[in-house]
């Protein structure tokens, strides 16, 4: 009965392609805002008086509420319902967006920016859950969705410089949070039109909270990686031996074996520990920490080099971007055409390779460094990092079975978010010193450190069983609307 999933050619219906695009608008949102608000950081630092560690915490306010948070997101979309959770979320991007445009300060930028990670976490699993359901677990079909859909995040980061350069040039900077509303609006409306419920509410709940959600290990996590970033910002402006970097830095070590002790006794744990035992599983959420450490963390720094160092304007910065964001577009596209035939582990092997050659060659950037020889870096980062990162999506699908899917695609997106974040902290540290030779030699370095992770990653990358794909490829045929399928 299951030949002609294995044999035939996947059917991309009108369906798939509604939930699709409406499960896209989850991507679009959530990238946006990263590429823009780099792009309009000098610009909040001048008109709110943010120094750089302000500006870090502008940027991983964001991320880390997504991180600690996607992990109970993913649980509740399995356990209520992806579409309950991806329906919320929109909605309250939309208005944390609201926030962020009306904010008066930066501590209440910081809090809105807060607010729009907690919404982003509720959306973005559960966008590949309903996702992965519509394909019905095929695993070539799958592939070319996930491309598909991390296409649609590719878009709108190559748009997001330029676009928010626009806007910022003739509205100001509040104007970049404000142009979500309309898309969250489309969103919202689409996924009550397109998307089908399709939840099996008679699946039992899970023991030990009456909602799924493991709230001490929640509680801890958010404690140990807000302590973790918060020392690493600090660093550079307090110092090594500064008692709050010091306190923080053993609070998060301390929280962080008591959330593993949390985890493996709970009934009911946000991580399970069963899942970091599949080499498949493990290598590709490792993957995606080395990829978003260096690229968010060197896409901060960029902002600063581009507008602060070279004294570009935000339009002209935006850009300057468009090649480092826009090479995710065909990438995106190609990857979940290669996945299909050759399964994840070539694709991730090789897109790492390519993106550390750009960031080894983003190593000799000077303050004189003319923007054309930047050109060659700014393409090869993204395009090795659009081939391999949908790869690692399907991977990690790849490897569990299907009722498990919601909860490890979350733990991918939080290891991911948590990696971005700390990237932030760490790359933004180093180019916080005063001056452009402070820039500069930071970049310089975070460039380096980006090539190593990258390295780091082909290796990672070689760890892929490709058999795992073939495995999910084989119970992968079960119907849609399965309970908790991604």
């Amino acid at each position: 009965m299951n030949s002609p999933t294995q044999t035939s050619a996947p059917v991309f219906t009108p369906a798939i392609a509604r939930v699709l695009a409406t499960v896209s608008v989850a991507f679009v949102v959530t990238q946006l805002d990263v590429t823009i608000v780099n792009i309009a950081l000098p610009s909040i630092s001048a008109q709110l008086h943010a120094p750089v560690s302000g500006l870090q915490w502008i940027v991983d306010a964001y991320t880390l509420a997504f991180a600690v948070l996607m992990l109970s997101a993913g649980v509740l979309g399995d356990r209520f319902g992806p579409r309950r959770l991806f329906a919320a979320g929109i909605a309250l991007f939309a208005f944390a967006s609201l926030a962020c445009g009306l904010a008066p300060n930066t501590a209440a930028l910081v809090a809105a920016r807060a607010l729009q990670g907690v919404s982003a976490a509720a959306m973005l699993p559960n966008s590949l859950a309903l996702l992965n359901r519509a394909c019905s677990h095929d695993p070539r079909l799958r592939a070319r969705a996930v491309g598909l859909w991390t296409a649609s995040g590719a878009i709108s980061i190559a748009a997001g410089p330029v676009v928010g350069g626009m806007l910022i040039a003739a509205f100001g900077w509040r104007s970049i949070f404000l142009v979500n509303l309309p898309i969250c609006l489309a969103g919202l409306a689409a996924t009550f039109a397109w998307v089908p419920d399709g939840h099996d509410r008679s699946a039992p709940k899970q023991p030990g909270s009456p909602m799924g959600i493991d709230l001490p290990g929640q509680c801890i996590a958010i404690v140990a990686l807000t302590a973790f970033t918060g020392a690493v910002i600090e660093l550079h402006p307090a110092g090594i031996g500064n008692p709050f970097v010091v306190g923080s830095f053993v609070l998060a070590g301390l929280a962080t074996l008591a959330f593993v002790a949390v985890e493996a006794k709970s009934a009911a744990p946000m991580l399970p520990l069963s899942l970091l035992r599949d080499t498949t599983f493990s290598a590709a959420v490792l993957f995606g920490v080395c990829m978003n450490l260096a690229y968010y963390g060197t896409v901060f720094v960029l902002s600063l080099y581009l507008q602060r160092v070279r004294g570009d304007t935000a339009l002209q910065a935006g850009l300057a971007f468009l090649p480092l964001t826009g090479g995710f577009l065909l990438s995106n596209i190609a990857s979940g055409w290669v996945v299909a035939r050759y399964g994840p582990r070539v694709p991730m092997m090789v897109g790492a390779a390519v993106g550390a050659l750009g960031y080894g060659l983003l190593h000799a950037t000077q303050a004189t460094t003319p923007i054309a020889l930047l050109i060659v870096p700014f393409l090869l980062i993204p395009s090795g990092m659009g081939l391999a990162v949908p790869a690692m999506t399907t991977a990690i699908l790849a490897s569990v079975e299907p009722k498990r899917a919601g909860t490890a695609s979350a733990l991918l997106n939080t290891a991911r978010q948590a990696g971005g974040a700390v990237g932030v902290a760490a790359f933004g540290a180093l180019a916080s010193g005063a001056g452009a030779a402070a820039v500069v030699g930071g970049l310089r370095t975070s460039a380096a450190i980006a090539t190593a992770l990258l390295v780091v990653g082909v290796l990672l990358g070689s760890l892929i069983h490709p058999r795992s794909h073939a495995r999910q490829g084989a119970r992968g045929t079960a119907p849609a609307g399965s309970a908790g399928s991604r």
